[in-house]
């Protein structure tokens, strides 16, 4: 038994549209059911959590006439209108099944990089947590664009787990875990553990199922997310559901391997997109990057983009390469007759990004 799985008190749980449809390309209401009764169960026992689900876009396959998930923005924006609905309705029926009320969440990247809508969210699971209400999380595909949005609900799991200080994150796909090699190479074995995610060297480059977005480069990049912030995560097949939250060793455990960070700096890290880009000296980047200092207008040399006064912006070194990532403070025009500028003491105070507003990359 996995102990540290076993014991979590909070924890997030993803499940995949791979994992939530049928071979035949039709929704998988047992699925939904089998989710709704482990999870249930977990609340029930005084444990909190969160279900990040995707399968709006599946549901609505069926219903629209549709063989596969579409490949541009209008459809898909247009089925997950249609499927998101069907979908939270599946999971209110089977929840409630178990006298277990769900509530619905809906997230985009630029919900999370405001400020207060950044609490707004934190805030509201907080409260459904003390309600009792099990809150049900999706990407919320009808309005994010290319440009904005997660991308695949591996990461958006990831993120949430960081964000309510879960104890245990959960990848359920439909793949046993972590292999060698891609599953149906010869030789291929499964990996039960992985003490350090960085130290891997494995294939993922081929992309997942026709129904989901993520493959296993996603699942892992999640797992490299988590296990940063001190996180427990578990990567199996949908079927080993129970097993699996009851902490038996299915599929392949990631250990943490830092400290939890704090919480709108892993957004940063990991979500956001940068409004422009600031070009450093030698000896800026040197401070920044072996003291942490904060960035002031001296190593400034020059600036990319249009911004407003605490948007997050990239750090770019003398070799052209962004090392560092924080939240301006300055807006561009302001900053643009700044640079190289030393100042009084009391501009000396006010650094361009303080040192607890920016992440290394």
């Amino acid at each position: 038994m996995r102990s540290e799985i076993a014991d979590a008190d909070r924890l997030v749980v993803k499940v995949g549209s791979s994992s939530l449809t049928t071979p035949d390309g039709g929704f998988d209401l047992d699925r939904v059911r089998q989710l709704a009764a482990a999870l249930s169960e977990l609340q029930k026992s005084g444990r909190r959590v969160v279900l990040v689900t995707s399968g709006a876009i599946a549901a609505a396959l069926a219903p629209l006439g549709l063989r596969r998930r579409p490949r541009d923005l209008e459809t898909q924006q247009a089925a997950a209108a249609v499927g998101q609905g069907l979908l939270i309705r599946h999971y209110t029926e089977a929840f409630a099944e178990h006298g277990v009320l769900v509530a619905q969440l809906l997230l985009t990247v630029e919900d999370v990089l405001r400020p207060t809508t950044y609490r707004n969210a934190l805030d509201t699971m907080s409260r459904l947590f003390r309600f009792g209400v099990v809150p049900i999380i999706n990407e919320n595909d009808t309005v994010a664009t290319h440009e904005i949005r997660f991308g695949d609900n591996d990461r958006l799991a990831a993120l949430v787990a960081h964000l309510v200080r879960a104890d245990a994150l959960f990848l359920f796909s439909d793949v046993e875990g972590l292999y060698t090699a891609h599953p149906s190479e010869p030789g291929s074995e499964l990996i039960r553990h992985v003490p350090d995610i960085q130290a891997l060297d494995v294939d993922t480059s081929r992309v997942g199922s026709k129904v989901g977005t993520g493959g296993m480069a996603t699942k892992l990049e999640a797992a490299q997310i988590a296990a940063q912030a001190g996180i427990h995560v578990v990567l199996t097949h949908a079927d080993n559901l129970v097993p699996a939250l009851a902490g038996e060793e299915v599929g392949t455990l990631f250990s943490p391997v830092g400290k939890r960070r704090p919480r709108r700096l892993l957004w940063l890290a990991h979500a956001a997109e940068t409004r422009g880009r600031l070009h450093v000296d030698t000896g800026a980047r040197h401070a920044l990057v072996t003291t942490h200092a904060s960035l002031l207008a001296a190593g400034v040399v020059s600036l990319e983009g249009v911004f407003s006064e605490g948007e997050p912006v990239d750090i770019v070194g003398p070799d052209n390469e962004p090392f560092a990532r924080g939240f301006v403070g300055y807006g561009s025009e302001a900053l643009a007759g700044m640079l190289g500028h030393h100042g009084d003491q009391r501009q000396s105070l006010r650094p361009v990004v303080h040192r607890d507003q920016f992440i290394d990359l």
